[in-house]
């Protein structure tokens, strides 16, 4: 006699249609983008600049610059953010950076050990030094704007403003001015040169047409430093005015200056020096005529004394003075 007995598939060995197949693998394929790009934005932090205060707080982002009294990060969430650097506990870049620490500058990643700074040089290996010593940091794009400022081309690193002025009245007195004013400024690392002009007009036209302003000037002065407090300067300033006859007064000269204040918002320059002065008239009434007119001209040479003054309100506003009156030493110089 003969049995027959049916055995029961697990049902790990069931069949499976061949839909069950495709939906299983459609359901892995979609999951694995999602888990790799969770694993990514956990790992991203690693992979940005960090800084770690001393009550605890964390910022991420890229470490712009430091001058070792505050250090700038750049975040993805706030901006750029300005901690005090004795704030700081540690902190770490992924990649290089510009530091300059005991009087020497290196450059490479940085991470901190205690109160002590690391770098990991390519060519020196570690470089290690106090975190108090940390006068300067910059990223790589820092570091290629300061080179760049050393050295700015003629026409880069320029800033000024054009002033324009109009005025009419009318009634017992009938006026029109005119006033246009110019000055720019070119900032190099050790010098300065600085140009400007300004034309002055004015009418009445009551109770007949007159000319009551008519005055245009202009000049430029370059400064150089050979000292950090000290500079020497050249300068030419050139005026006119019809009303006084004057066709050209030409101020040409030099010196030496101080720089009393200089910051990044002010700065007070005191100046002295020597200059020689050129002035020619013309058609000047002639009280002894004939002739009726004369042209006459002189000379002179003098001394400088005064200040430059500027003082930045914000980023397109500031406060300008000059002041250097000349001093007679010797007149009618051939």
């Amino acid at each position: 006699m003969c049995q027959l007995e049916l055995l029961s598939i697990p049902p790990a060995m069931e069949p499976v249609s061949l839909i069950e197949v495709v939906n299983r693998y459609r359901r892995s394929f979609v999951h694995k983008p999602l888990v790799a790009s969770l694993l990514l934005l956990l790992a991203m932090p690693s992979l940005a600049d960090q800084i770690v205060l001393k009550n605890g707080d964390r910022l991420t982002g890229t470490i712009v610059k430091s001058d070792g009294k505050a250090l700038v990060i750049k975040t993805d969430y706030a901006g750029d953010v300005t901690v005090k650097f004795d704030a700081i506990q540690s902190f770490t870049s992924t990649g290089d950076l510009n530091v300059t620490m005991g009087g020497k500058t290196v450059v490479g990643p940085v991470t901190t050990s205690g109160e002590d700074v690391i770098v990991a040089t390519k060519t020196a290996g570690p470089v290690e030094g106090p975190k108090a010593s940390v006068t300067l940091l910059r990223s790589p794009a820092e570091q290629a704007a300061y080179e760049k400022s050393l050295h700015p081309g003629w026409g880069e690193g320029w800033n000024g403003g054009l002033n324009l002025g109009f005025a009419v009245t009318a009634g017992n007195s009938e006026t029109r001015n005119l006033n246009i004013a110019f000055n720019a400024a070119r900032k190099g690392f050790h010098d300065k040169l600085t140009l400007y002009t300004n034309s002055i007009y004015a009418v009445s036209d009551k109770p007949t047409a007159v000319t009551t302003a008519n005055s245009n000037g202009g000049g430029a002065r370059y400064d150089r430093d050979f000292a950090a407090r000290a500079f020497g300067f050249v300068s030419g300033d050139f005026f006119a005015n019809s009303l006084q006859n004057l066709d050209l007064r030409s101020i040409l000269g030099g010196g030496i200056g101080w720089h009393a204040v200089k910051n990044s918002n002010t700065t007070l320059d005191l100046l002295a020096g020597l200059n020689y002065t050129h002035e020619s008239f013309s058609d000047v009434p002639n009280p002894n005529g004939p002739p009726t007119t004369y042209s006459p001209s002189d000379s002179s040479a003098n001394a400088t004394l005064g200040d430059a003054f500027t003082h930045k309100l914000g980023k397109s506003t500031s406060i300008d003075q000059v002041l250097h009156p000349p001093i007679h030493l010797l007149d009618s110089i051939p």
